[in-house]
């Protein structure tokens, strides 16, 4: 099997599950050593009290021919991000060539269908400290270590490629601003040869939001009869590949500072989903005339 990031180094930020676990494979399969980082370890899950953990992920990048490495690390915690790219530094001699910023931990702090000033405000505030200054910590310990070699990727993971409002305050501005920070450090890393950008997946079909219907990776499609928009969903590996084949274009800078989409990404290039589907949530969107965030 071709692997086209053999000898690379990358962290992934938030790779416990969903996007930032498949984001991790995806990258191990393509020959990367991948530092898989989160909150969940065994023995000690985070406040989200899932079953899945770094470790876990860390097996699975290996499995697929990479080098998984787990590192538990709240990316919230100014010192536990600095000791982890010390690690990278130290482990790997100053190499590192991809950061995936997908750190999220908001499922259960928004709150649908209530306006902002009826939400509670603590927890729009926790939602923007772990998707927003997580980011923005872990990008500033892990530039220095990209700027040194005058190479890198730096990938900001969100939700909707666009500024439009997403159907709340505290989770748009949770979701916005990435595509914001990735257009920024762009402008400001791109005279160092590191580019900065942001991807989003379509609707993502992820660990949780198959618990939430009931149903698993084998019947998915029958939650479409609670929420008839998931049939157009995709697997996180979607947006994983779409990770890895941006990590693997040489003219990869000629995308620095746009906010790109899992399905844009496969049709140009040429990846599918896990199942052999190319799921296009742009087009499927477009067809029912809903609006693309």
């Amino acid at each position: 099997m071709e692997q086209p990031l053999k000898g690379k180094v990358a962290v992934v930020a938030g790779a416990t599950r969903g996007a930032g676990r498949a984001i991790a494979i995806e990258l191990g399969a393509a020959g990367a050593t991948v530092y898989c980082t989160g909150r969940s370890v065994r023995g000690s899950a985070s406040d989200l009290n899932r079953s899945e953990t770094i470790e876990d992920t860390a097996e699975m990048v290996t499995a697929r021919g990479g080098t998984g490495i787990a590192v538990r690390t709240d990316h919230t915690l100014e010192t536990e991000v600095e000791a982890l790219f010390e690690r990278v530094n130290q482990e790997q001699e100053g190499r590192l060539d991809v950061l995936v910023n997908d750190i999220w931990g908001g499922e259960h702090l928004t709150h649908w269908d209530t306006p902002f000033w009826e939400q509670p405000l603590q927890d729009g505030l926790l939602m923007q400290e772990r998707a927003v200054h997580a980011h923005l910590i872990t990008s500033y310990y892990a530039a220095p270590l990209m700027i040194r070699r005058r190479e890198g990727l730096l990938i900001e993971i969100t939700d909707g490629s666009t500024y439009n409002y997403r159907g709340n305050l505290y989770y748009s501005l949770a979701k916005i601003s990435p595509i914001h920070l990735a257009k920024a450090m762009a402008e400001e890393l791109g005279p160092h040869g590191v580019t900065a950008l942001a991807v989003t997946p379509g609707f993502l079909r992820s660990e949780q939001m198959l618990d939430h219907f009931g149903v698993t990776e084998n019947n998915w499609q029958e939650a479409a009869k609670q929420e008839p928009h998931f049939i157009a969903s995709e697997t996180p590996f979607l947006v994983g590949r779409a990770v890895a084949a941006l990590a693997a274009d040489p003219l990869v800078r000629e995308k620095a500072g746009r906010a790109l989409t899992s399905w844009d990404l496969s049709d140009e290039y040429g990846f599918t989903d896990v199942d052999g589907q190319r799921p296009h949530w742009g087009n499927y969107a477009k067809r029912l005339g809903l609006p693309l965030n």
